[in-house]
């Protein structure tokens, strides 16, 4: 797997670059696990923008993903890997001895042949699902639940892996690829490897036009709109907003914590996330 330049044709062409997908095996999703979506371009139901930039963008197709990987004891055989235009990560699709066939987030280095399982007591090997608790300390795990059956909540983009630190009892101490270190129960679940795809931060969108691809509209500055449309709007000549960095509705945009009080999750945490390197733990 790379990352493809082109020749400098034009001026997009010049600072932009792609994945080659040298990895996929298949361009044709299996039918039985897409759904199709709609889009809302950041609008709620009573049609008014909620968030904005939103909107325009390719068509996609969802794929259901196995998250919780709750298929115990049944073996099954990676099938392909493919491209998902939901996720940066690539999927695989995975048929079990039974007949049943899921997609599932493809660690880096699988293959098509391979075979996966999980279980409460199953070798860690790339791809097989178990409690952590089961898991040897040290190694690449992904798709981590953070409550028991929930689904795979942690370390879900490309490229990305936790690590386990400590075990205590019915906690298990992870140090995620923020530099978060926090505590999960025992019994959940998480992924043996790191996610496919680890090229994707290197990617250079290189124009605006692939953006707009993505669904994406134009960011618009609040200081280069008008007064009626922003707080930090008008002025003469060039000014730097009159006020505090704040959002239409006048919100400060600098300062305030914008966490959820979840106090069950909070207090899991051992240390904060810090400023580090994408793709890099702190240990």
């Amino acid at each position: 797997m790379g990352i493809r330049i082109y020749k400098p044709t034009s001026a997009g062409r010049r600072n932009s670059s792609v994945n080659d997908y040298a990895e996929l095996t298949t361009d044709r999703p299996e039918k039985s696990l897409c759904r199709r979506i709609g889009k809302s371009g950041g609008r709620n139901h009573h049609g008014k923008t909620t968030t904005r930039f939103r909107g325009g963008g390719a068509r996609k197709i969802y794929r259901v993903i196995d998250f919780k990987r709750d298929k115990d004891a049944v073996p099954g055989k990676v099938a392909s890997i493919e491209y998902d235009p939901n996720r940066n990560c690539f999927i695989s699709l995975v048929n079990y001895a039974d007949g049943e066939k899921r997609y599932i987030l493809a660690p880096h280095g699988i293959k098509v042949g391979d075979s996966v399982v999980s279980g409460l007591k199953v070798e860690p090997r790339l791809g097989n699902a178990m409690p952590v608790s089961a898991i040897p300390g040290g190694m690449e795990i992904h798709n981590i639940e953070m409550n028991a059956g929930q689904g795979g909540r942690l370390a879900r983009v490309a490229g990305s892996s936790a690590r386990i630190v400590a075990k205590e009892g019915n906690w298990v101490t992870l140090i995620l690829p923020s530099g978060e270190m926090r505590m999960v129960r025992a019994e959940c679940r998480a992924t043996i490897g790191r996610l496919s795809n680890p090229e994707h931060q290197n990617i250079r969108i290189g124009k605006a036009g692939r953006n707009r691809h993505r669904g994406r509209r134009p960011h618009v500055r609040g200081k280069a709109m008008n007064p009626v449309a922003h707080p930090m709007g008008g002025g003469e000549g060039r000014s730097n907003g009159g006020r505090h960095p704040c959002s239409p509705t006048g919100v400060l945009a600098k300062g305030g914590k914008t966490r959820k009080k979840h106090k069950t999750s909070n207090k899991l945490i051992i240390r904060r996330r810090k400023n580090v390197r994408q793709g890099q733990l702190v240990l």
